[in-house]
């Protein structure tokens, strides 16, 4: 017989699906419609904090508009040390000393919006992590899926949902082996932190006769060795809590 979803009193166990830390992050572009332009990683990398993954087809123009921004500042403050000069001398009014000034503060103003374009134009991580599913590729509109989905692999959870009755039992610093047909060992790890909301179970069974509309807490289990399932997230396992910790 399959296993129930949720604790299972006889042994201390519970269902549970793999995942990185802090879940998974679902990359998109602006909230504006968006295609790709040039995507510069692929699944399975390794990516820093703060690196480029792609930029969209406007990119190239919104570095125009930054380069334009530049220019015409350099040209507005050279307008203004004229008139400064000038100024010294009388040979101006101050309406056109003014005038430069403000032009100055305009294209600063306009340079400051052009950057921030030009920012909107690429995707960047939020975090170090690993490239686990691209959404969109060159060419391709990101649509509600996003453009690619990250994940913090170096440290992996097995998230496992007891049932709030049970929830009681469960404590962080608890042992917790966690076992799965997929894997080529039993992993084992401990009790981090237990969830704070209670909802219905979100991981199918195959029981016919299991709890489908169970009401569950998530427990989270850090394991010991993540790199056995770095590439494994969303896997559903059987986790095993040692109820003497």
């Amino acid at each position: 017989m399959a296993r129930a979803s949720g604790w299972v009193a006889e042994d201390g166990s519970a269902l549970g699906r793999i995942e990185p830390r802090n879940g998974i992050y679902k990359l998109a572009g602006p909230s504006d419609l968006a295609v790709v332009g040039e995507l510069r990683v692929s699944e399975g990398d390794n990516v820093e904090a703060g690196q480029l993954l792609a930029t969209l087809d406007t990119h190239a123009l919104r570095e125009a508009e930054v380069a334009r921004a530049e220019i015409e500042i350099e040209y507005a403050s050279r307008r203004l040390k004229r008139e400064q000069n000038l100024r010294q001398t009388s040979a101006t009014s101050v309406a056109r000393m003014e005038e430069s000034e403000r032009d100055v503060e305009i294209w600063k103003a306009e340079l400051l919006a052009a950057q921030q374009r030009l920012e909107r134009a690429e995707v960047r991580a939020p975090v170090a992590g690993k490239v686990l599913l691209i959404h969109a590729r060159e060419g391709e509109r990101i649509g509600p899926d996003g453009l690619l989905e990250l994940g913090q692999t170096d440290i992996m959870y097995a998230v496992a949902e007891v049932y709030e009755t049970d929830v009681s039992r469960v404590s962080p610093g608890q042992r917790a082996r966690v076992s799965s047909p997929s894997l080529p060992q039993e992993l084992t790890g401990e009790v981090e932190r237990l969830g704070f909301l209670i909802g219905k179970n979100d991981i199918l069974d195959l029981d016919p006769v299991a709890r489908r509309d169970a009401r569950v807490v998530e427990v989270f289990v850090r394991l010991n060795d993540p790199a056995l399932v770095e590439e494994l997230t969303n896997l559903q396992v059987t986790v095993i809590i040692d109820s003497e910790g």
